[in-house]
């Protein structure tokens, strides 16, 4: 027996090194290959220029989360890629936006950074929905804490938020809230209220950010029945309501008289509810996203109540039938032994915050797999709430713009 596995072996090794002119210029291609498409995009990413806009929201406005759907939608876009030699020789990548949320030892901000290209096409559609904002350009806040020098006393938690049931599945919207239907403010119920509420209550020497990255949809799905191909999130999610159908079908009671002459299918509220919003969530346009939040302190303030905060900051867009966030990669380890020394610990939180102040997810150096949320859920979990929102910390405007700077790009 010993002898006959000796012979298989050798055979192996002597067809191994027999073949070896075709399998290794596949192996050393395929390498060859993504460290190119790595060189162009960092040599892409690194000639990018960027700013932060910074929107101040007056004491008054009325409007629901749909006119911040609208200024999303805008975000939707390709870039500069119209053929195959933008995407593999220039390295041309579809532009990422981040959403951000901040609270600066509890005061709230709201910020978006771009790209400079698309400076002027935010702001314009900004207006055109808000037209009593301001929108300014401010410096980077992420750039004045210095987390992680030697002689910093700052310490953090953080972590990223994802799906807890595949992309398809719909999170609780502002439609399901009823704010489309623009009710009395007294009659409002925001579900981000409560972040604001949670932001707003730290206190001197805290911050916490919360960033959501998105990016266009890219067609990313495996297609059925194919090895290379790729579809779509639309094309998963009608597959998915396909399944959702046959499996009502099977669950539902059948009902025949004594003939078995007569059937009909019993549909359940939660179930129509589920298949209504599945079908709902494709008529919008999709945005691949990142979420990560961050919480940090000083020495001597840090306080683990705000982890937790974080934490839950999210919860309210949950949903038993649908979908909502839960917190993964954080910056912390389950057992004391997985960091004997709080080395891996350190590590964690400095490539944490890095890839914050990089608003890296997308793409290298700390690219992730992506959620999907349509410009629908997007607007309800960053949009510029209304009186309802009554935050102290929350600063509102005084003076209101009556139009838009009559220099923008319609």
């Amino acid at each position: 027996m010993d002898v006959f596995i000796q012979e298989t072996f050798a055979r192996i090794i002597i067809a191994s090194f027999q073949t070896a002119p075709y399998w290794l210029t596949i192996v050393l291609g395929i390498a060859f290959w993504r460290m190119w498409m790595s060189y162009i995009h960092a040599r892409n990413i690194a000639n990018l220029q960027w700013t932060m806009l910074e929107i101040k929201i007056p004491r008054e406005i009325s409007k629901s989360p749909l006119a911040m759907e609208l200024v999303l939608n805008a975000l939707y876009q390709r870039g500069m890629i119209n053929n195959a030699i933008d995407v593999y020789w220039n390295g041309n990548l579809s532009p990422v936006f981040s959403l951000e949320l901040v609270s600066i030892e509890g005061k709230v901000h709201f910020f978006i950074r771009t790209q400079k290209f698309y400076k002027q096409l935010i702001e314009a559609q900004i207006y055109a929905q808000y037209p009593t904002v301001e929108v300014s350009e401010v410096e980077d806040y992420a750039m004045k804490v210095p987390y992680g020098h030697p002689d910093s006393d700052w310490q953090m938690w953080g972590a990223e938020f994802i799906l807890t049931k595949p992309d398809p599945y719909p999170i609780k919207t502002y439609i399901d809230y009823g704010l489309n239907k623009d009710p009395k403010e007294e009659f409002k119920i925001d579900p981000l209220t409560a972040v604001l509420e949670y932001l707003g209550s730290i206190g001197k020497g805290e911050q916490i950010w919360i960033q959501i990255m998105i990016q266009r949809t890219q067609e990313r799905f495996r297609t059925p029945g194919t090895w290379l191909a790729k579809r779509g999130w639309k094309e998963e999610t009608k597959d998915l309501i396909d399944k959702l159908l046959k499996d009502i079908s099977k669950k539902s009671k059948q009902r025949t008289d004594s003939e078995k002459q007569f059937s009909f299918t019993v549909q359940t509220k939660g179930e129509e509810e589920m298949v209504t919003a599945v079908e709902r969530s494709i008529t919008k346009l999709g945005f691949d996203c990142g979420i990560r939040g961050i919480y940090l302190a000083r020495e001597g303030v840090f306080n683990a109540i705000n982890v937790v905060g974080l934490i839950g900051s999210m919860r309210q867009y949950s949903s038993e039938n649908l979908n909502g966030f839960k917190h993964a990669n954080s910056t912390s380890v389950d057992y004391p032994w997985q960091d004997f020394k709080k080395i891996r610990i350190g590590n964690i939180k400095a490539r944490m915050f890095d890839a914050y102040i990089r608003r890296s997810y997308h793409y290298p150096p700390y690219s992730r797999k992506p959620i999907i949320l349509n410009s629908e859920e997007l607007a309800t979990i960053f949009h510029f709430p209304g009186k309802v929102a009554e935050t102290p910390t929350f600063e509102r405007i005084e003076s209101r713009r009556a139009e838009p700077p009559h220099d923008l790009p319609v």
